[in-house]
């Protein structure tokens, strides 16, 4: 998992938190622009386990320097189930799909796309421009799949913690990781 710089802290930690809770094993990667995210709009303000999963079994998150392109993470004979980069900064997503591999979190999305892996991206920017959407396009083409946080509202949500699980709720769907969020349509 990586965080960027695009706003969408409260998506990342409540992924973080549901995915430790499923008992994955995280590998998480923090860009700078990250880092000042999560202390912005999440207060953290050092991006330990404790403080990203409180409650957690923290023995399950490794945490990544941004720029270990030497990291287990960086090669394809590191098996995993894919990666989301959540919130993915229009920085990254033009990184990842121009081939770009200069920083831990762009080098393993390579990987991820090479070894056919799942890569769900989950961008928060709007409005897009033109190169934007070249670019999703581009990665939708190269096999990622793009999950814009545009949470649904026919669940008639109450709180801004029902739009943030309606975005993750789908991401887990996406990966293949059970949850009990209660997101999905029901006639």
């Amino acid at each position: 998992m990586a965080i960027t710089g695009a706003s969408g802290a409260p998506y990342a930690t409540r992924l973080l938190q549901l995915l430790l809770g499923a008992g994955v094993e995280v590998h998480l990667v923090i860009s700078a622009p990250g880092r000042r995210l999560l202390a912005e709009e999440a207060g953290v303000a050092e991006a330990s386990p404790a403080a990203l999963a409180p409650g957690c079994d923290a023995s399950r998150l490794i945490i990544h320097p941004c720029q270990d392109i030497g990291a287990a993470i960086a090669s394809g004979s590191f098996l995993t189930d894919g990666m989301v980069i959540c919130p993915c900064s229009s920085n990254t997503l033009a990184a990842v799909a121009g081939g770009l591999g200069d920083n831990l979190i762009t080098r393993a999305a390579q990987v991820t796309l090479k070894e056919r892996r799942r890569l769900v991206l989950v961008p928060r920017e709007t409005p897009l421009s033109p190169i934007e959407i070249e670019n999703m396009h581009r990665l939708s083409q190269a096999g990622a799949i793009l999950c814009p946080a545009c949470p649904g509202f026919y669940l008639k949500p109450t709180r801004v913690s029902d739009l943030v699980d309606f975005v993750v709720g789908k991401v887990l769907d996406l990966l293949g990781v059970a949850h009990g969020l209660g997101t999905r349509y029901q006639p």
